[in-house]
């Protein structure tokens, strides 16, 4: 019996993940990979969110990743490995995320004991997490918390994200949905990211988008306008509280009163981050 308001778990990671991920639409992390001869953004997001598995080849990528079209992954891996190694690349991308969160955030709230107890409490959380069926998890928790308060609030929000996306990824089996179907299924809801990121930056043609609605089409779960039929509506949400029930240990540990603490510095972290441009206009959205 959980010990946690309904969707507790979901909150706190919602507001968590998003300030985790700005890295990845970070200058930052272009210019840090780049100074290591990883030019091609595609190869930049492969190798900085893989390296913690070590010199993976696009098998292991496109299995943990999901929703990437494997000729996509296999153009770039496991050739990154020969311009760096995994550990020049975790140690770029950790130079990017304190750059990037300086930048985001300010000084002021960098230093601030606010921040450094959002990170102690999300560490916390974190420490409820377990490694079992989750390979992206297992290898980010393999790796070294980092000592500044701003980068272990976000080396807890990786461990968090992983952890509940390789939960996620079990459910999206259970569902029946390809990656594709997952993309198109989640972008109809509102509040997955906009068809022309999804096909600009996963691998995918237009063709290919247009084929997964018809197969989502044929299970009644969209209708001919491309929304979301009463039973897509229903196994999107049944897919989020499945995710719940897998990624509720991390919360359960953390405690009630500890989630809505860090929820709330959450919160203000990631508005502050989204006022100063932390991400595209066009990224969310139906297109």
């Amino acid at each position: 019996m959980s010990t946690l308001p309904p969707r507790a778990g979901r909150h706190c990671h919602n507001a968590i993940n998003p300030l985790h991920s700005t890295v990845y639409f970070s200058p930052g992390l272009g210019k840090e990979l780049g100074e290591l001869g990883i030019d091609d953004s595609n190869a930049a997001y492969f190798a900085a969110r893989s390296a913690a598995m070590g010199a993976v080849g696009p098998g292991t990528v496109t299995a943990t990743f999901y929703n990437f079209n494997h000729d996509l992954v296999a153009r770039h891996l496991p050739a990154v490995w020969s311009v760096a190694s995994p550990q020049a690349v975790l140690d770029a991308r950790l130079r990017a995320a304190d750059t990037t969160l300086r930048r985001l955030l300010g000084e002021e709230i960098i230093a601030s004991p606010e921040l450094a107890e959002a990170a102690e409490l999300a560490l916390r959380a974190a420490q409820g997490c377990t490694r079992h069926a989750r390979p992206l998890y297992a290898a980010h928790a393999d790796l070294p918390v980092p000592k500044e308060p701003h980068l272990a609030y976000w080396h807890a929000g990786a461990l968090l994200r992983e952890h509940r996306g390789d939960g996620h990824l079990a459910a999206l089996m259970t569902a029946g949905l390809d990656p594709l179907e997952a993309l198109v299924s989640h972008t109809a809801t509102g509040k997955g990211m906009n068809p022309r990121w999804v096909l600009a930056t996963r691998g995918w043609q237009r063709d290919d988008w247009d084929a997964a609605c018809e197969r989502l089409r044929g299970r009644g779960l969209l209708d001919a306008e491309g929304e979301l039929t009463e039973a897509g509506v229903a196994l999107r949400a049944e897919l989020e509280e499945a995710t719940d029930r897998m990624d509720a240990a991390p919360y359960e540990h953390l405690g009630a009163e500890g989630v809505e603490r860090l929820t709330e510095l959450a919160r203000g972290f990631l508005f502050t981050a989204a006022s100063a441009g932390a991400f595209p206009d066009d990224l969310m959205g139906k297109g």
